[in-house]
């Protein structure tokens, strides 16, 4: 059965993230210890205990990375190995260490400095995200456009056919909110996120990123990425551009998982801290099977069906 590995993205963090697995398993203690040592601080401390810091971007980017490539190296060293990849946003990253392209003490690093222009750019209370939920994308885009007078707001996250995220200045976005409004849009949810990101407010932020890719190489990739910006496979020679883009860009994940589909991708393990994208699954196509590992009892049960 191929099997794509899927990666968490930013809001998937929490304390104690990945402890069960820490204890139990050389392999990831050893993942551990090697972010830790490129980053200057205990990335055991930082996900495992009580603190404020997890919950900022410059940290939640390559403490969710951490775990995710510990749980990723831990399948592997089990046998269990992708034939595709993508993540979801800050996923994509681990998504390139999957695949060969980003050795993980570089993508560590450069998620870190990701997660610092990001903050900088968008700092809290700038800007706001909204899920816009069972709307038709038409009206959530010409709302989108009509809002624009009044700042930056557009589609950041094509979440599900029916979970679409807008993003960015918050006059303009409530301004978006009060024509769905009018449309007949009844169900729209605030995100308790740090800043309106995949919008054209983190232009800062992808221009600082573009300077940073520059220095960093990337190898071949030995199994295909669906990039987040086109929902298409990766060319070798457009990674750095992509990832430039994605950071200002809209999220297309539905359309990622029917291009997976179309590389007969017929089983997912979400890999990482959360559960998201198993519950987006189930919105956007039952038909392939749907794993993860998230802790240890996740483990054992994705374990059990292969």
């Amino acid at each position: 059965m191929k099997t794509a590995f899927l990666f968490s993205g930013q809001g998937d963090q929490y304390p104690g993230m990945g402890k069960d697995l820490y204890d139990q398993y050389e392999i990831v203690q050893k993942t551990f210890e090697q972010a830790s040592n490129v980053l200057n601080y205990d990335m055991a401390e930082l996900c495992f205990t009580e603190n404020e810091q997890l919950d900022l971007t410059e940290y939640t980017q390559p403490a969710i990375l951490t775990v995710s490539v510990a749980f990723m190296r831990l399948l592997e060293e089990k046998g269990i190995t992708p034939d595709a990849a993508a993540g979801l946003s800050l996923g994509e990253y681990t998504a390139l260490v999957a695949s060969g392209a980003l050795d993980f003490a570089t993508a560590v690093d450069l998620v870190a400095k990701r997660g610092k222009f990001m903050a900088n750019a968008a700092p809290a209370g700038v800007g706001k995200m909204i899920a816009v939920m069972n709307a038709p994308l038409d009206t959530i885009e010409e709302a989108c456009q009509k809002a624009s007078e009044y700042g930056i707001v557009s589609p950041a996250n094509y979440n599900t056919p029916k979970q679409i995220v807008i993003g960015g200045e918050k006059q303009a976005v409530d301004q978006a909110m009060e024509l769905l409004t009018e449309a007949g849009v009844r169900r729209m949810v605030p995100l308790n996120v740090s800043g309106p990101f995949h919008t054209k407010l983190l232009e800062p932020a992808a221009q600082q990123l573009k300077e940073t890719l520059q220095e960093v190489t990337f190898d071949q990739m030995q199994i295909p990425v669906i990039s987040n910006t086109t929902a298409k496979v990766m060319k070798q020679d457009e990674i750095k551009h992509l990832l430039e883009l994605q950071v200002k860009s809209p999220v297309r994940f539905y359309e990622s998982v029917a291009s997976l589909k179309e590389l007969g991708i017929e089983r997912i393990i979400e890999v990482g801290p959360g559960k998201t994208i198993n519950g987006f699954m189930k919105k956007i196509d039952k038909s392939i099977k749907t794993d993860r590992v998230s802790d240890l009892k996740t483990l054992q049960a994705t374990e059990e069906t292969i």
